[in-house]
């Protein structure tokens, strides 16, 4: 395969390591990149201490020079209605010592306009920090299709879109959508299998990794614990990446609790690069 991109995993798949450790287990396995949890993505959780002068931002830098793994993207800023400079100020210092690219958003903002002029300031906010910020539409957040997430992201002066294959079936576009996307906006992509339909009554697990809530719907639940690794499912994942611009760099963001329970930690990332790697190599043929 002429020029793979580069392969990731996010945090989300591997929420309950420490950041140091998961860039170690991630380098083992032998992903090029990895998506870091710098701020919590709810109330709910709790983040990792990646202040960045501490202690343990300086271990996370010293296992990416012993593993040569770098940092794709720092999540995550949550756009609420009181978002400000200072909600994400830390997150932008922390992001620029990693050596990060790309900052992922989410959306909690009813008023998409207001939503959109804190996307904006967020953009000029990151520039100075080498950092760019990418709108990722959630079905269950207030950014719930693409269409909204390409609207807020144009807005902008320089910011993208993050797309993730189980929010992309599950909020209902169409691969036809992937094709007339604006290329400027794409900066990396995040991959997982699903079924095709979202899953009913699913099992709520006594509790999830950095107290990440078990409440909310099934949806919500599938998300943060139970996808499935690229090929374990029925998501059309070849397709998906086939009408994207093959150098993009794809990550790996599948929290599976199940195979969590069962594997070690380096058994679980090897699985999960290979699964990863096979659906990419496939995709490029396809």
């Amino acid at each position: 395969m002429k020029n793979p991109p580069e392969l990731g995993m996010d945090h989300l798949t591997m929420l309950d390591l420490s950041p140091p450790d998961f860039v170690s287990v991630a380098g083992e396995a032998g992903f090029d990149v990895v998506g870091l949890r710098v701020l919590a993505a709810t109330p709910d959780e709790e983040p990792w201490p990646m202040h960045p002068d501490g202690p343990m931002l300086a271990e996370t830098l010293r296992r990416m020079d012993e593993t040569g793994v770098s940092v794709l993207d720092v999540e995550v800023v949550r756009l609420r209605p009181d978002t400000t400079r200072d909600s994400y100020a830390e997150l932008l210092e922390s992001g620029a010592k990693l050596g990060a690219r790309y900052i992922t958003v989410n959306g909690d903002d009813p008023d998409h306009g207001r939503a959109a002029e804190t996307f904006a300031a967020l953009v000029a906010d990151a520039k100075p920090y080498g950092l760019r910020p990418l709108m990722e539409a959630i079905p269950y957040t207030e950014v719930s299709d693409l269409t909204a997430a390409v609207r807020i992201a144009e807005g902008s002066d320089g910011g993208g879109i993050l797309l993730d294959s189980l929010h992309f079936r599950r909020f209902g576009a169409s691969l036809e959508v992937l094709r007339d996307l604006d290329r400027d906006l794409l900066a990396c992509v995040q991959l997982c299998d699903g079924p095709l339909e979202v899953p009913q009554d699913l099992p709520r697990p006594k509790s999830l990794p950095r107290g990440q809530s078990t409440d909310g719907t099934d949806l919500q639940l599938e998300s943060r614990a139970m996808r499935q690794l690229p090929g374990d499912g029925e998501l059309p994942l070849k397709e998906f990446l086939a009408a994207l611009p093959p150098e993009l760099p794809v990550s790996l963001e599948a929290p599976v609790i199940s195979l969590r329970e069962t594997l070690s930690d380096n058994e679980f990332a090897r699985r999960a690069y290979g699964s990863l790697s096979n659906v990419v190599r496939e995709a490029r043929r396809w």
